[in-house]
């Protein structure tokens, strides 16, 4: 099988700038990148990072490398280095490396690049020295390293793993890196054994370690970053323990208190990272709606004013232009982990237009659901639908962000898309929170139907005849519900679902069996849907404002049933999901008392609590349980914006509280008083946050609670959404909108926002309105039990599920978050347990064979999940082989392809056995073993490639690669350095073009026919090389280049000294005696002294101890070949000190200085005083003397006294005391 071949031909920074230097860690940088030094930057890494090994491309202390956002993570024995470039200076890069400087015009000559960048370590004081880094998840790519003209620096087939355990860092504890969604995260397992007092990390590097509301802050010289609180649990028999557990900071050490923890068990210590960006928009930009894709990227949805078309659209984008109008939609996907902008559009026309709601399909398109008043909204096939004022619009967009699949506005001559009014201000009927006017959803069933539950208040919206319900109801609106096809070109129903007064539908699902339509939402009406609630848990009306839940079944024909929701207060629903069993759940909000059900067993509650909970019966006769939290104040503390059900029957919901300024028109409790866990992001709020909550399945207790937000004044912002959807996805993960970091309303510095660093923006540049970003929050709540992903692995070929017996497949779980793995390979082999995510097997019969994985985590909700692959082997073995034949004219580019591939003789080849390839992106070609022609439209290197595609032989899909070089004519050249040093290793770099073989006389003898060869020059001499390039599909056939090279011997060194019999504390002579084609030289006198001259003149070293030295003669030639010669040099020294008593420092001569003079002197203290006791010189330096001045200043003639301690060589002190005259 083929492996994917990287290889990095560049050195990613200068040559003098790098992490690691002789001592420590550099710390702090500038990276100043010339015009000349585009490929100085390395991009971040996306999905997973990719833990490369060391294998001498980086500095020794380095075990693996990966690729972070905006920055690079090294991994060491004993600890980590993190760097981290700032953004926007890596963004600015992309221009730079265009020609264009920041602003958008092309280098002026010699112009740099700022990037600014921090680093810094963090190590495990006292770690084992034999711990064991073990590699985990290894992908079947490698990376080549050839960096610059080193050879040693060259690495190749460096392994790519995605996760990295180093065992026993202390007794029984281990570290694991690897990433989580995108997200590089470490956990540190504490064994049976293990004591986690051991445990300390000592940051270095950085300029403020401390913990702040339960978070590790990390302050730099970029940003500050977050590790929240860690998340720390033992798993048993009864599930999974949480442990309390803290950070511990002091001199930037930082260590875990853990409180109450079984000894015996292991201890898991998971610090969370949050992922959090802001759009980017220098237009005010609000946020509206999230959701996510199938890969886990996430896409953000507001609205842009105008604001100079400050949206950061992506080039080939949908609309990249501002469309006029008070604001436009702007939708942005972004990397799963945040760290990068996938693409950026606007849509809309020169009205007002809104997104209310995202979905996304599994081949990445995006739906899109909501309103505009702008008569020229991009639309596709639109027919009659669009009515007057605001219309409903729903709009598809392709997976690339480039053009709309379908698009429809749909309304009568009302407002349609709007609940109650489009003005907000203050609480007026069903409009009960801020952003509720613009509350609706849009969701897909299995085969990509479109459904949109929305609000009317036209009494001729189109396309309801026939259906369940096809006149409007009455009062100023009614619900609607729409079922269109998946590219949206076929209105499949449209019903209202009202009463006599006001109804709104906000939200609505599938049921996952019987495909129905649940809708709910809120309604004034008495009369809705009459004749449906019997039997029901609502069968009339009990406030004056109800919630509703009704089952319209999936062609849009007939309700089914419906019931009223409430207590005697006002009462909306404003999500409804399903678990696995079927069971409907709905959450929402009560100003009533809400009744908690079960009576004798009640679930978790807050007293008062005005946010609802419940489980109902599929055909809402009962509830299973009814619950409700919050602060227990007269109105709801959150405006409900996701709801999920998850695996494990695990209820989840994010909202906001609050109100922006003083102005509570919507009465909002705020979120002062929700119930928060320990393991919270954010567990103190300024009562205008974000708030999370999940509750354990069967409401037995809250698993989680947490704010998240910026810390507003008061009378300030608010962390809000101004209308719409956002999404947990069916793990749990929130996929977050949010309106953040407006503008403060009286006088700057706006708060800080909690985004992350290395995100896709982590500032906002909005500097129009009312200077808000779209802001995008993904969390993973990790509570929905243990999943399995089985994937197999061929010869390092993931997700290759077919081969020739003998076959041994590598199996691997690609989420691996249980804690034990048992393998059922389907051949009758023994079941295998193993406590790691991968295993192997293999298989010695033909046959296809179903392979079972199941993971197994007793501590989690589901204990077991199931993943199957299915294995094909056969005995039917096809060898691959092919040759390339340049037809005539030489000046052409036509190519004959002879397949010389040989089947076996139970299965000759087919007419459709292959594909051929031509690697110049033209069509591939299906063919039989007969050969094919191709012609090229242009010279260059293209990889042809072969594939076997019949199924029928075992290897298939194998496939076969050749280069093949295309030119009129071959020309040969190569780079190599001119002048070197024996023994002189000559490494040619051949940049020969269109050459197919190569001769290489390498003027001593020697030939070789690799393509870039290194070549050992042992005799010094002049040599003169030859290289014969060949390709005979080219005109010329072969071409050759030249090269004279010159080897040289190293000088040879000498040198005599005297006397050669020590005599005391006289000076060594040293006499250079070296060959004439010496032209510098480096002198080691053995005892930390040296110098470097290009003088012959004799030198004088006087040695400051007795004893024997190794001085040593270095001498270079004019090439830089270097030849050292070392003889022994005794010293006899005896030691002594003395100062002298007068000096004038005006006469300029010896005496203008006073030294303390001696032999032998190791250390030294030497201080003077004037007569008033003041200290006006001290120097711990023998050669640094007194010129008699102070602050540049000379001091008066007169009488200083001064002390001297000393220490010598030999460890015997002296003290001195006595009188200098300084003399004018």
């Amino acid at each position: 099988m083929t492996r994917q071949l990287l290889t990095e031909v560049f050195n990613p920074f200068p040559g003098k700038i790098g992490y690691f230097n002789e001592n420590n860690l550099t710390l702090k940088y500038l990276f100043i990148l010339a015009v000349f030094l585009f490929p100085a930057l390395t991009v971040p890494a996306q999905g997973n990072i990719e833990f490369i090994e060391n294998k001498g491309q980086w500095d020794s202390r380095v075990q693996y490398k990966g690729d972070v956002s905006n920055g690079v993570f090294f991994i060491r024995n004993g600890g980590f280095t993190v760097v981290q470039h700032n953004p926007a200076d890596v963004a600015r890069m992309s221009q730079f490396k265009h020609g264009l400087n920041g602003s958008g015009k092309p280098l002026a000559a010699n112009e740099s690049l700022v990037i600014r960048s921090h680093a810094w370590n963090v190590d495990f004081i006292g770690a084992s020295k034999n711990l064991k880094l073990i590699p985990e998840k290894p992908i079947p790519t490698y990376n080549n390293y050839f960096i610059g003209n080193e050879p040693s620096k060259w690495a190749s087939e460096c392994r790519i793993y995605q996760g990295i355990t180093i065992q026993d860092v202390y007794p029984n504890v281990d570290v694991r890196y690897y990433t989580d969604r995108g997200t590089l995260k470490y956990d540190i397992l504490v064994k049976p054994g293990g004591d986690v007092s051991k445990i300390a990390l000592k940051y270095e590097g950085v300029d403020k370690l401390q913990v702040k509301n339960k978070e590790l802050v990390i302050s730099t010289s970029l940003a500050d970053f977050k590790e929240s609180a860690p998340y720390t649990f033992q798993a048993g028999i009864t599930g999974r323990k949480e442990i309390s557990c803290k950070y511990v900071v002091k001199d930037n050490v930082m260590r875990f208190d853990v409180k109450d923890y079984d000894p015996t068990t292991t201890l898991v210590i998971d610090p969370q990272i949050i992922f959090c960006s802001f759009s980017g928009s220098s237009s005010d930009n609000w946020g509206f709606t999230a959701t996510y894709g199938p890969d886990e990227s996430m896409f953000g949805g507001g609205i842009v004013f105008d604001g100079g078309g400050g949206f950061p659209t992506s080039p080939g984008a949908y609309q990249t232009n501002y469309q006029g109008g008070p604001f436009d939609i702007g939708i942005i996907k972004l990397t799963p982990d945040g760290s990068n902008r996938v693409y950026a559009t606007y849509i809309g026309g020169s009205g007002e237009d809104q997104p209310h709601s995202l979905f996304v399909d599994p081949l990445g398109n995006l739906v899109l659901a909501g309103r505009t008043n702008s008569g020229n909204y991009p639309v596709l096939n639109n027919g009659a639908l669009a009515g007057s004022g605001y219309d409903i619009v729903v709009t598809k967009l392709n997976a690339a962000g480039s053009a709309l699949i379908g698009s429809r506005k749909i309304g009568g001559t009302g407002n349609d898309g709007v609940n109650i009014t489009s003005n907000r201000g203050s609480a007026t009927s069903l409009q009960r929170n801020y952003g509720d006017d613009g509350r609706s959803e849009v969701i897909l069933d299995g085969s990509g139907n479109i459904y949109v539950a929305s609000s009317t208040q036209s009494n001729n919206f189109p396309g309801t005849a026939g259906f369940f319900q096809p006149t409007f109801g009455g009062g100023t609106q009614d619900g609607i519900v729409l079922k269109l096809s998946p590219d949206l070109n076929t209105l499949l129903f449209a019903s209202y679902i009202g009463g006599s007064a006001n109804d709104a539908a906000y939200v609505l699902s599938l049921h996952p069996t019987t495909g129905n339509i649940y809708v709910a939402g809120g309604t004034e009406s008495g009369d809705l849907l009459p004749n449906s609630q019997t039997g029901t848990i609502g069968p009339s009306i009990r406030g004056p404002i109800d919630g509703f839940l009704a089952i319209i079944n999936n062609s849009g024909t007939n309700v089914i049933r419906s019931a009223y929701i409430g207590t005697d207060g006002i009462d909306q629903v404003f999500g409804v999901q399903f678990d696995a069993n079927g069971f409907p759940y709905i959450m929402g909000q009560t100003t009533g008392t809400w009744e908690i059900l079960p009576v004798a067993n009640p679930p978790y509650n807050n007293p008062g609590g005005k946010q609802f909970i419940a489980k109902l019966q599929p055909d809402l006769s009962a509830y299973v349980y009814s619950t409700a939290f919050g602060s227990g104040g007269l109105t709801p503390n959150i405006s409900p914006i996701a709801f999920l059900v998850d695996r494990c029957e695990n209820v989840y919901i994010s909202g906001w509280g609050g109100f922006f300024g003083t102005d509570n028109g919507y009465n909002s409790a705020g979120t002062n008083g929700l119930p928060v866990t320990p393991n919270a992001f954010k567990s103190v709020t300024d009562g205008k946050d974000l708030y999370f909550f999940v509750l354990e399945r069967n409401g037995v207790s809250q698993l989680f609670g947490s704010f998240f937000g910026e810390n507003n004044r008061p009378g300030e912002g608010c962390d809000h959404v101004d209308g719409g959807t956002s999404r947990f996805d069916r793990n749990g993960k929130i996929y977050q909108a949010i309106c953040g970091n407006c503008k403060n309303l009286s006088a700057p510095p706006r708060p800080l926002y909690p985004v992350t660093a290395g995100a896709w923006s982590t500032v906002n540049n909005a500097n129009t309105g009312g200077e808000c970003n779209l802001t995008m929050l993904k969390i993973d709540m990790d509570l929905s039990g243990v999943r399995a992903g089985l994937q197999s692995s061929i010869n390092g070929v993931p997700r290759d599920t077919a081969g020739c017996v003998p076959l041994t497949v590598d199996f691997t779980d690609t989420i691996a978050n249980a804690q034990s793995y048992e393998w059922n390979f389907g051949d009758g082999s023994p079941v295998v347990t193993t406590a790691i995510p991968s295993t192997s097997h293999t298989y010695n019969a033909v046959g296809t064979f179903t392979v079972m994985l199941i993971a197994i985590d007793p501590t989690t909700c589901n204990i077991r999940d199931t993943s199957y692959v299915r294995i094909r082997v056969g005995n039917l073995e096809a060898t691959l082989g092919f040759n390339p034949v340049k037809l005539p004219p030489c000046a052409s580019f036509n190519y004959r392809f002879d397949n010389l591939s040989v089947a076996p003789p139970a299965r000759p080849f087919g007419p459709q056995s292959f594909i051929w390839d031509f690697g110049d992106g033209s069509p591939r070609v299906t063919a039989g073993p007969a050969s094919v022609l191709h012609t090229y439209v242009a010279p260059g290197t293209y990889n042809v490639k072969l594939i076997l595609q019949d199924t029928g032989y075992c290897n298939a899909p194998d496939s076969l690669v050749i280069p093949l070089n295309v030119a009129d004519n071959v020309k040969a050249q190569f780079i190599v350095p001119p002048t070197g040093c024996i023994p002189f290793d000559a490494v040619f770099e051949n940049t020969s073009l269109a050459g197919q073989t190569f001769f290489w006389d390498f003027g001593d003898g020697n030939t070789s026919s690799v393509a870039s060869p290194t070549h050992t020059y042992a005799i010094p001499g002049t040599y003169n090389i030859v290289l014969i390039a060949s390709n005979p599909n080219t005109c010329n056939l072969s071409d050759t280049a030249r090269f004279t090279i010159q080897v040289l011997d190293a000088p040879t060194p000498d040198f005599s000294f005297s006397p050669v019999s020590p005599a005391p504390n006289t000076p060594t002579t040293f006499n250079n005696l070296s060959s004439l084609d010496a032209v510098r030289f480096k002198w080691d006198f053995g005892d930390g002294d040296t110098l470097l001259t290009t003088s012959r003149a004799p030198v004088l070293h006087q040695y400051n101890a007795t004893g024997t030295f190794n001085a040593c003669l270095t001498a270079y030639n004019a090439i830089g070949c270097p030849r050292t010669i070392c003889r022994e040099v005794q010293a006899t020294i005896i030691p002594l000190v003395d100062v002298p008593n007068a000096f004038t420092p005006q006469s300029g001569d010896i005496n203008s200085v006073v030294f303390v003079r001696g032999f032998g002197i190791a250390k030294m203290q030497f201080t003077i005083w004037n007569r008033w006791g003041q200290k006006v010189f001290e120097t711990n330096d023998q050669n640094i003397g007194w010129d008699g001045k102070v602050k540049g200043v000379i001091q008066p003639m007169d009488v200083y006294a001064y002390t001297l301690t000393v220490e010598f060589f030999d460890g015997v002190k002296t003290t001195k005391k006595g009188d200098i005259t300084l003399i004018r």
